[in-house]
């Protein structure tokens, strides 16, 4: 299983934050067996594309909420970290309490 569980909604209250507060948040290695997906369904194209950061953040965002780490944005990064057989993967993490 490349997820610890694959969901498709965010359980965690609203957290307003912008582009600019995430870039502000250094990123980590995180394991993708440690993570809840937010979303069920995956943008093919995205995948697929080779630029497909160059309008967004180059690394995944995920909540810890819980005791419970959600893959919020990046789940094409996560797909295709695990198709290139690697266990982890950089994302930016925010806490919320």
């Amino acid at each position: 299983m490349i997820f610890k569980r694959v969901g498709d909604t965010r359980p965690y209250p609203e957290h307003g934050y912008l582009q600019k507060q995430w870039a502000a948040i250094a990123p980590q290695q995180v394991r993708l067996d440690e993570l809840v997906t937010t979303k069920r369904n995956l943008d093919l194209e995205a995948l697929l594309e080779e630029d497909s950061t160059f309008y967004g953040d180059l690394f995944a965002h995920v909540i810890s909420y819980q005791g419970e780490l959600y893959l919020e944005d990046g789940l094409h990064r996560a797909l295709r970290s695990a198709l290139q057989q690697r266990q982890t993967m950089h994302a930016r993490i925010l806490e919320l309490k």
